[in-house]
C-alpha cells in the first residue's frame, strides 16, 4: 500500500520548524553555510503543502561538498548523492520528525536558482500561488499515494510560472539598470 499524500492549509508553524533547523544547520556547517533558505511550499505564506520542510543549504562552490558532508554527517544526516537532479545534493534527516528534505547547493546551482525563483514568484504573486494550491489538492485525490504522479502532474504547472518568473525577472530588469546588473549574474 503506498503511503497517501497530505495537503495541509497553510501552518505558520513551518517556519518556525524551518528556524529551528536552520539554528541546527548553521551550528553545524559554520563558514560553510554562505545561506540557509527555506523553499518549496512551505515557505510561501497561505499556500497549502506537504507539511514536509524543503531546506537548500548553499555553499560557495561544488569543492566545500565534501566538508559540508563530513560536517553533516556528525549531527546524523546521510548523504544520498543527486538523486538524478544535478548540482543538488541530498541528505537523509537522522530523524522524521520534524520532517524535512535537506539539500546542499553551490550558489551557481541551476536547481538552487530554480527552487528561489520559483518560491520568490509565489510569494510576490498570490493567484498564481492559489491557483497551485488548488492545484496540489486536485492532484492529490486523483494520484491517492502515488508520489512519482503527483510530482509528474504538476510538473507543466511548475514549467509555466518558472517561464512566466524568468520573463517578469526580465522585463525588470531591462528597466532597472541595477537589476539588470543582478540578474545578469544569476
Amino acid at each position: 500500500m503506498q503511503n497517501p499524500i497530505v495537503i495541509e492549509d497553510f501552518n505558520p508553524q513551518w517556519s518556525v520548524t524551518f528556524e529551528r533547523i536552520q539554528l541546527e544547520l548553521a551550528a553545524a556547517l559554520g563558514n560553510l553555510a554562505l545561506r540557509i533558505e527555506h523553499v518549496g511550499s512551505t515557505a510561501v505564506p497561505g499556500l497549502p503543502a506537504k507539511p514536509i520542510i524543503d531546506i537548500d543549504v548553499v555553499i560557495d562552490s561544488e569543492s566545500d561538498l565534501p566538508a559540508a558532508t563530513d560536517r553533516l554527517a556528525r549531527i546524523g544526516y546521510t548523504y544520498q548523492g543527486d538523486l538524478g537532479i544535478p548540482r543538488r545534493y541530498a541528505f537523509r534527516a537522522p530523524n522524521a520528525d520534524p520532517a524535512h528534505h535537506l539539500y546542499v547547493c553551490a550558489q551557481d546551482s541551476p536547481e538552487l536558482h530554480r527552487h528561489l525563483l520559483f518560491r520568490d514568484y509565489l510569494r510576490t504573486h498570490p493567484a498564481t500561488s492559489h491557483a497551485y494550491g488548488a492545484l496540489k489538492r486536485q492532484i492529490q485525490t486523483e494520484v491517492a499515494g502515488n508520489r512519482v504522479a503527483y510530482t509528474e502532474r504538476k510538473s507543466a504547472f511548475v514549467e509555466r510560472v518558472l517561464a512566466e518568473a524568468r520573463s517578469s525577472r526580465s522585463e525588470q530588469a531591462a528597466n532597472c539598470p541595477a537589476l539588470r546588473l543582478y540578474s545578469d549574474n544569476k
